[in-house]
């Protein structure tokens, strides 16, 4: 635990040390004894103190300083640590000037100097000051800390970012005045949000995801220069992979763009996954596969948008947007699928500020008491109105086909049916989103209604359509008319293996147009959209990499 802090200053040098000495003597075992010598340098203090989430506990603070006297350091370090106790300490011809600070500025004590014996004179003072700071108690933050507003865009992403990636962090909004605190210790505004704050006090303005990864403690640079297999996606499939890959023995790393789990990985239940009769989530899911690929030794680099795929001789080479590259034996793509953008004006400018892609569970305590639309009729969508059901006010799924029996699966129909504040509109979709500084108002359009109709949200979670995430790739990977990658016996064209293909056999069944690089997942052509059949994809892709080595 982190021991709160006891704060003196004071510019005589010699009494500065001796209360530190007497401090210390006293309270080391429990509290941390800083000292400073000025205002500015115990604010400089403070503020550090402040980012790095560390309490304090109680401020002794000379009255006679030059530059910042005593009640002007209190003054502003009350901004900074509201319940922290304050004290001057004072020679006797300063008294009165020490009685009136004490409603000037809420000073709790003041001490004579010297305070020989300190048994009787000083220990009592500090013994009250701390018990009425833990009274009033103040909690201690050392988990990372992010600073934004609640309709910023890059906040959210910051958030859902470290949210995706299990990485504990505590949300504080510019307008409350802890957020104000936070903000003033870094040297910031509210322009200058998202600020986000790490456990060790290092400071980020308005971050990337790659900057936040590097400092909290996510790793992005490959040990090695080359390795058996890389795995391109974090997804069901691309973990399967990576535990199959490296339980096996092969030295393997998984390179991920933005966060581990995928589409699944958003997933608030899962119920229909192989041994988890109660079901599970998708985090769930997702950290216990991450950690069994690192227990196996499969590295994990994250926030590493990998921008292109080729052949150097028997080498597989992929390439980062940074410019740099990483090689390896064989690759398995498992990129997966992102939702497709809804075409409805207003959708892109609002995204992030009311509109979301997939179930963007931090926001859920946002929509606490209001109406929440959700946009899809498969299990995506049917899992996240069951979800925010249990903090949304009312829950409204926009289906446009007649039904969901085509598209979602029964048991979670049933569900649906079961819970009160979920309502299903079927024929109807979002024709246009309204808002200024975010999302206010929908419009509705459809087949189930006779002329389009506007209601009043402000949170929009979207789930339609699957666009695989194969932009990156270049024509040696064959494609279908939709991106998705084909691969093995699709590839045969009146019994013709792929242009260009110089293996002495057909591809093998997972295997893409350029040999030793596979495909498993949801990206792979006419593959099945299930978890389930992405982790064994992955699973079988490994074990085709082992036939592809052995025969080269």
């Amino acid at each position: 635990m982190t021991k709160p802090v006891l704060l003196t200053v004071d510019d005589d040098q010699a009494v500065s040390r001796a209360v530190a000495r007497d401090l210390r003597r006293h309270y080391g075992e429990d509290y941390r004894i800083v000292r400073a010598e000025s205002g500015p340098a115990a604010l400089e203090a403070l503020r550090e103190l402040k980012l790095r989430g560390e309490p304090v506990a109680a401020m002794l603070a000379d009255y006679r300083m030059p530059q910042m006297n005593g009640i002007e350091f209190l003054e502003q370090a009350m901004d900074l640590f509201p319940q922290a106790r304050r004290a001057l300490l004072t020679a006797y011809a300063d008294t009165d000037a020490a009685i009136q600070a004490i409603n000037v500025v809420d000073v709790d004590h003041y001490l004579l100097k010297p305070w020989d014996p300190p048994e009787e004179k000083l220990y009592p003072v500090v013994d009250a000051l701390v018990e009425t700071w833990r009274a009033v108690g103040e909690p201690t933050v050392t988990e990372t800390k992010v600073v934004g507003h609640r309709w910023s865009a890059p906040s959210y992403l910051a958030r859902d970012f470290l949210a995706r990636n299990a990485v504990p962090y505590r949300w504080y909004s510019v307008d409350e005045p802890e957020g104000q605190r936070l903000l003033e210790a870094a040297g910031a505004d509210p322009a200058d949000v998202p600020l986000v704050i790490t456990a060790d006090g290092t400071v980020l303005t308005a971050p990337n995801e790659s900057e936040m990864a590097a400092a909290v403690g996510l790793s992005t640079t490959p040990a090695l220069d080359f390795y058996d297999l890389i795995v391109v996606g974090a997804g069901p499939a691309g973990l399967g992979s990576a535990v199959y890959g490296a339980s096996e023995g092969l030295k393997t790393v998984l390179v991920e763009r933005r966060a581990t789990g995928g589409q699944a990985g958003q997933s608030s239940r899962i119920e229909n996954y192989l041994g988890f009769p109660d079901g599970v989530s998708g985090a769930q899911l997702t950290d216990r596969a991450r950690r069994q690929a690192s227990k196996f030794g499969a590295e994990i680099l994250t926030a590493r948008d990998v921008t292109g795929l080729f052949a150097r001789g028997s080498q597989r080479v992929i390439s980062f947007g940074d410019g740099t590259e990483l090689a390896a034996h064989s690759v398995i793509i498992a990129t997966g699928v992102d939702y497709r953008m809804h075409p409805a004006p207003g959708c892109a400018d609002l995204t992030g500020r009311g509109v979301y892609y997939g179930s963007a569970m931090t926001e859920a305590p946002e929509c606490a008491g209001e109406d929440v639309y959700i946009v899809g009729g498969a299990n995506s969508a049917g899992q996240a109105a069951v979800f925010f059901s249990r903090h949304a006010r009312r829950v409204v799924l926009l289906v446009r086909g007649p039904s969901l029996e085509a598209s979602m699966s029964h048991y979670l129909i049933e569900q649906l049916r079961e819970i009160k504040n979920v309502e299903v509109r079927t024929g109807v979709e979002v024709e246009r989103v309204h808002g200024t500084e975010h999302l206010e108002q929908l419009t509705l359009c459809g087949s189930a209604l006779a002329a389009p109709e506007t209601v009043d949200t402000g949170h929009l979670f979207i789930f339609i359509g699957a666009a695989p995430r194969t932009e990156w790739l270049g024509d040696e990977i064959d494609r279908d008319e939709r991106g998705f990658i084909r691969s093995g016996p699709d590839l045969l064209v009146d019994g013709q293996r792929p242009r260009g293909w110089r293996p002495q056999r057909d591809p093998y069944y997972l295997e893409s147009s350029l040999p030793g690089v596979f495909v498993a997942g949801d990206v792979r052509s006419e593959s099945v959209k299930r978890v389930a059949s992405a982790v064994g994809e992955g699973a079988m892709a490994v074990t085709l990499v082992h036939r592809y080595l052995e025969d080269r």
